[in-house]
């Protein structure tokens, strides 16, 4: 198994891609701390890792809250003995199909300021316990859109690109602590409920329906289809692990071709 006798965290774990993600680790020999706001997502999670022979606890914790991940996080260190691997998949919510110059500031900004914030707030408090021991990975999840702008889709491509900003320095200042940072780019996985309801969205403010839409973004993919949230899983569980021991300050892409690297 891949990630045998590891501690990974996994914050918005009741979420489609952190619940595949807790999955996948688990399913690879991890010990996995489900964190996430919502108890019922999370147990429906747990009870999946648990009945496939995994082990998995959970805990309700607000990732935008500093003291509470910092607490959070030394409890399941000073009990479990370290912290292998922390994998954000937490989401926010911001406003779609709406051109820049018709949103008030608040509308762009908000989840801007808050989605660095929670990678900042999670990243630091697994670096605390990281650098003693020497080992680590830190990973997270973007788009296409940190590289790739379209219009109408608010502040999604600044909270992309600013996400893997906040990556590339936070892998050269841990990367001499043996501390691994991959930011795994996903084109979006058509299996899971947020990817539904952006497609929704997009297509009230278009002469295409969902479908036609989803058709025309296929053909803008070298592989022509979105990956499905069990490959993105499977990405994760990799980067993770031993097998990726090289790769740092770098992105898995994850895209089935919407990025070209």
């Amino acid at each position: 198994m891949l990630l045998e006798n590891k501690n990974a965290i996994v914050y918005g774990a009741g979420g489609a891609v952190g619940g595949a993600v807790a999955r996948a680790f688990a399913r690879e020999g991890a010990k996995v701390f489900l964190a996430g706001r919502t108890l019922t997502k999370l147990d429906a999670v747990t009870k999946d890792i648990t009945s496939a022979g995994g082990a998995a606890e959970t805990a309700q914790v607000d990732a935008l809250d500093e003291q509470a991940v910092e607490n959070y996080v030394k409890t399941i260190a000073d009990k479990a003995g370290s912290i292998d691997i922390s994998f954000n998949a937490v989401g926010i919510e911001a406003s779609l199909g709406k051109p820049i110059a018709e949103m008030s500031a608040e509308d762009f900004d908000k989840p801007l300021a808050q989605m660095i914030r929670t990678q900042f707030v999670t990243a630091k408090a697994a670096a605390q316990h990281m650098i003693p021991q020497g080992s680590g990975v830190i990973l997270t999840i973007t788009s296409p859109h940190g590289r790739l702008p379209a219009p109408n889709f608010g502040p999604v491509d600044a909270i992309q690109a600013s996400i893997e900003g906040f990556c590339r320095q936070l892998a050269a200042e841990l990367g001499p602590q043996g501390i691994r940072v991959i930011c795994i780019r996903s084109a979006g996985s058509p299996d899971s409920p947020s990817m539904a309801e952006v497609g929704r969205m997009m297509a009230e403010t278009s002469d295409m329906s969902k479908e036609e839409m989803q058709a025309k973004a296929n053909e803008g993919l070298l592989l022509r289809r979105f990956p499905m949230l069990a490959e993105i899983s499977n990405v994760a569980a990799l980067m993770a692990s031993d097998m990726a021991s090289p790769m740092t300050a770098t992105f898995a892409n994850a895209t089935c071709g919407a990025i070209i690297d």
